[in-house]
C-alpha cells in the first residue's frame, strides 16, 4: 500500500483531558478518530488489525463448531421489555421510533433476538445442541464513556449463544469456550486471568469472566494470597464467621445526636468502633421498600443483594421516598419501629454485633445497646457485602485486591432464562420442556484497546508480527533522489511478490517526519532505503528491540523470512 493512497493522520500533540494510555496513542498514530463522545471512527490501520482479530476469531469458532449469523442491528423495544437484561439496560438504551410510532432499539445486546430466533424456527429436541456466533456492532448509552475504545457507546463484539436439551452438551461447550477464548488471548500475547462472575442470580446459572490485569481497569478483582480463588468483587464470598459474645446485653437507650449522621461522626460521638454500628439504608426491591443492614465498616454489595433476594429491580430509594417512608432523613435510619410491612434483610456480620448503636428513624436520635433480634427482627441473612482485602478467602488464605479489564464473559445459564421466556423444546414424548442455554461474549474493540495499552513504548506502537497492520515499512529517504526511489520500488515489488503486506512511505516528506510516523504506527520492520541505494544495499531497522543491520537487496527475503517465521 503506498501510504500515500491511505489514510493515516499522526498528530503530534493530543488533548490533555485525554488519559488512556490507548486512546492517546491511537489517536496519536492516526488509527482512530472520535465521531462524538464515545463514539468513534476506525481508520484504515486500525481497520486491519481489527480484520485479523475476526479472522483469528472465526477460525476458534468454527473449529468448536459454532455456526456464524448475523442478527440486526435495530430491533423492536418489545424483544428487550421482558428478558433478563431489561432492568440493566434500561437507562442505556439507545431508542428510536419509526413513522408508525413503533419503538425500536439499536441493539445493547443480541440474547433476546437469538432466543427469539431459536424459539420460532426449532421446536424438536433432534434439532440440539446448537451454536451461533456473530461479529456485530452493539450500542450502550454509558453515562460516561471514558478511554476511548475501553469504554465507548458504540463497540465492536463476538457474542455467542448455544441451545441445549441436557446439562452434558452445555457443560461440553462451556469448556470449549473456554478453551477458545484462552486459545486467542494467548495469540495474541495477552496475559489473562479467569475470574468468577456474576451470572445474575439463578441456582443454575455459573460465569466466568476474561480479565487483562490492568492498574486502570474498571473491573475490581478480590484473589486469595494462597490459593487460586479469583472473583470479581461483585460476587466475591464473604466467608461467613460467626462470633459468640457473653457479653452482657444492656438496655437499649435512645440518644441525642444532633447533626451527628455519617458513621464516623457516630463513632467519635459514641466513642466506639465502626464494627460496632449498624448501617442502615433504604432500598426499592421490586417496587417495595426494605431496610438493608451492614456493619458500619462494610459496604452493601447491589449484585449479591439482588441475587440474594432474586430480585428483578433494585434501587436505593430517593430521599423524598425515605422521607415518606420514615419520616427521617437518609442518616438517622435504623431497623427499630419500622412500618409493619417494610422487610429488614441483614449481613450475616451484623448477627455478632452486640450493644451496638443504630438509628433511630428520627432526625437528631440514634440508639444505643442495640442487639439483633432482642430489640429487632431480621426477615433475612445472606452474604449482602463487599469482601475487604485482609478477610478469609473460601478455599484458604486471606483476600487481596487488583485491578482488571473484562475483555470476555462465558455464562452457563441452564433453563434460568428460556423458563422465564417460557420457551421450550418437544421432547421424545411429545412433551414440553425447557431448553438450557449458554452465552459467550468477546470484546473485539476492547481487545484491540488493550494491545494498543500494552504493545507501545514512548515512541509509539510495537505491534505483534502476527497482527501488525502491515509487516514492513518501507521508507525511501528522499523520493526526488532517482536511486532511492527506484530501489524502493524494486523492492515493494519483491516484498509483495513474497506474499509480505509492506506500507510504502512515498510522501515528499522530510526522513525525521517519515521515521517519527514509522515509530508512532509501530510496524515490526521498517526497511530505509538511503544513501548506500546505489549500491543496493539498505538499512533495516526491527521496531521491538531497535536492532539496525544493513543488508543486501538480494539477501532481504532471506532475512525477513527468517525473523518473521522466528517466534
Amino acid at each position: 500500500m503506498k501510504q500515500s493512497a491511505t489514510l493515516i493522520p499522526t498528530l503530534r500533540e493530543i488533548p490533555s483531558e485525554i488519559e488512556a494510555k490507548s486512546h492517546k496513542m491511537l489517536l496519536r498514530a492516526g488509527f482512530i478518530r472520535q465521531s462524538t463522545s464515545g463514539v468513534y471512527s476506525y481508520l484504515p490501520l486500525a481497520k486491519r488489525i481489527l480484520n485479523k482479530l475476526e479472522k483469528m476469531i472465526h477460525q476458534e469458532m468454527e473449529a468448536i463448531g459454532a455456526v456464524e449469523i448475523g442478527l440486526p442491528t435495530l430491533q423492536p423495544l418489545s424483544v428487550l421489555e421482558h428478558s433478563r437484561n431489561y432492568d440493566e439496560y434500561r437507562k442505556e438504551l439507545f431508542q428510536v421510533s419509526n413513522r408508525n410510532n413503533q419503538n425500536f432499539i439499536l441493539a445493547p445486546s443480541h440474547e433476546e433476538a437469538m432466543i427469539k430466533l431459536i424459539q420460532d424456527e426449532i421446536q424438536s429436541y433432534k434439532r440440539y445442541p446448537i451454536t451461533l456466533y456473530q461479529i456485530q456492532t452493539k450500542y450502550r448509552d454509558e453515562n460516561r464513556a471514558r478511554n476511548g475504545l475501553l469504554r465507548s457507546r458504540e463497540f465492536l463484539m463476538k457474542d455467542a449463544y448455544s441451545f441445549h436439551i441436557n446439562d452434558e452438551t452445555l457443560e461440553a461447550v462451556y469448556s470449549q469456550m473456554t478453551a477458545a477464548y484462552s486459545t486467542i488471548l494467548s495469540k495474541l500475547g495477552l496475559h489473562y486471568e479467569i475470574i468468577q462472575a456474576d451470572a445474575g442470580g439463578a441456582d443454575d446459572a455459573e460465569s466466568l469472566e476474561f480479565i487483562i490485569p490492568a492498574d486502570n481497569g474498571d473491573t475490581l478483582i478480590a484473589y486469595s494470597d494462597e490459593s487460586r480463588y479469583a472473583a470479581n468483587i461483585e460476587i466475591a464470598e464473604v466467608v461467613n464467621e460467626p462470633t459468640s459474645s457473653k457479653e452482657t446485653l444492656n438496655p437499649i437507650e435512645k440518644a441525642e445526636t444532633p447533626n451527628i449522621q455519617t458513621i464516623e461522626e457516630v463513632c467519635a460521638f459514641f466513642e466506639i468502633e465502626e464494627t460496632d454500628c449498624i448501617k442502615a439504608l433504604v432500598y426499592k426491591i421490586d417496587g417495595e421498600f426494605a431496610i438493608v443492614l451492614v456493619r458500619g465498616d462494610h459496604q452493601i454489595n447491589g449484585v449479591k443483594l439482588k441475587n440474594v433476594l432474586q430480585a428483578r429491580t433494585l434501587s436505593l430509594a430517593s430521599e423524598s421516598e425515605i422521607q415518606e417512608l420514615l419520616n427521617c432523613q437518609i442518616g438517622y435510619i435504623g431497623p427499630i419501629k419500622l412500618p409493619v410491612d417494610v422487610k429488614v434483610i441483614a449481613d450475616h456480620a451484623i448477627s455478632s454485633i452486640r450493644n451496638g448503636v443504630a438509628g433511630a428513624n428520627e432526625d437528631g436520635y440514634h440508639y444505643k445497646n442495640v442487639n439483633p433480634n432482642r430489640d429487632f427482627a431480621i426477615n433475612l441473612y445472606g452474604d449482602i457485602r463487599n469482601v475487604k482485602e485482609g478477610d478469609p478467602a473460601p478455599d484458604g488464605g486471606t483476600i487481596s485486591f487488583k485491578r482488571g479489564i473484562e475483555v470476555g464473559k462465558i455464562s452457563k445459564l441452564g433453563t434460568s432464562v428460556c423458563e422465564k421466556l417460557n420457551v421450550n423444546y418437544m421432547d421424545e414424548n411429545a412433551q414440553l420442556q425447557p431448553i438450557r442455554m449458554g452465552s459467550f461474549n468477546l470484546g473485539i474493540s476492547r481487545i484491540f484497546a488493550v494491545m494498543a495499552d500494552i504493545f507501545q513504548d514512548e515512541n509509539g506502537f510495537l505491534w505483534p508480527k502476527q497482527f501488525s497492520p502491515y509487516d514492513i515499512h518501507l521508507i525511501p529517504v528522499n523520493i526526488h533522489e532517482e536511486s532511492h526511489l527506484n530501489l524502493a520500488d524494486e523492492l515493494y515489488n519483491i516484498l509483495t511478490f513474497y506474499q509480505f503486506d509492506v506500507l510504502f512511505d512515498d510522501r515528499d516528506e522530510s526522513v525525521g517526519v517519515k521515521f517519527m510516523d514509522a515509530d508512532l504506527i509501530g510496524l515490526p520492520v521498517r526497511v530505509t532505503v538511503g544513501k548506500r541505494a546505489s549500491e543496493g544495499i539498505v538499512e533495516v531497522k526491527i521496531r521491538s528491540t531497535g536492532e539496525m543491520f544493513e543488508w543486501a537487496k538480494e539477501e532481504l527475503i532471506d532475512h525477513l523470512n527468517e525473523y518473521f517465521r522466528s517466534n
